[in-house]
């Protein structure tokens, strides 16, 4: 695409790929444990939510976590304690288990039955870039409708696929779109 910025950062210019903060935002509307799995707490909750159904522990086993039912009855009675990788993959298989819980919730409440949701966009912080090389971009709402491909996008974890749905939205903004590639924030509330 013409628009698509090949050296994004050269003059100094900072912030991060629309997409990344459509998904941070995601994340934070999808009420994540906030307790570290680390902690004692923490790592309880996780267990609890991957295991309280049939249905739980399937999708735990198919998002990664592949360890015996003794060795889970074991973690959550506290007579053994997980290894940081263990950690890592029970952190990754409740973070893509909620996902998939939350987002036919997160898609209903996003497209609000065809209305849609408004949508800030923070441009991209320029104050290291010198005077002459600045850009006038400022801060743009877009009310986007069709929620469906960017949280699938999302719930599957794919990276281009999410960019692709994500540009596909910001078109919207007109010939500029290419300057809100990149930005410093991205909000929407469900």
């Amino acid at each position: 695409m013409p628009e698509r910025n090949i050296e994004f950062g050269k003059y100094g210019a900072r912030g991060l790929k629309g997409h990344e903060a459509v998904a941070r935002q995601l994340d934070d509307l999808a009420g994540y444990i906030a307790t570290p799995v680390s902690a004692r707490r923490g790592l309880q909750a996780r267990l609890h939510y991957l295991t309280r159904t049939t249905h739980a522990r399937q999708a735990a086993r198919a998002a990664g976590l592949t360890v015996t039912d003794r060795t889970l009855r074991a973690w959550q009675a506290g007579t053994r304690s997980p290894t940081r990788k263990n950690l890592e993959r029970i952190e990754q298989a409740y973070r893509t288990v909620r996902r998939e819980n939350v987002a036919r919730y997160l898609t209903a409440r996003l497209n609000r039955d065809g209305r849609g949701t408004r949508v800030e966009i923070h441009p991209i912080n320029q104050s290291q870039v010198d005077r002459p090389r600045q850009r006038a971009v400022e801060l743009r709402h877009l009310n986007v409708r069709n929620w469906d491909l960017i949280v699938s996008a999302w719930t599957a974890g794919d990276d281009r696929q999410l960019d692709e749905a994500w540009v596909d939205q910001v078109i919207d903004l007109g010939s500029q779109w290419g300057q809100y590639e990149y930005v410093t924030n991205i909000g929407f509330a469900a």
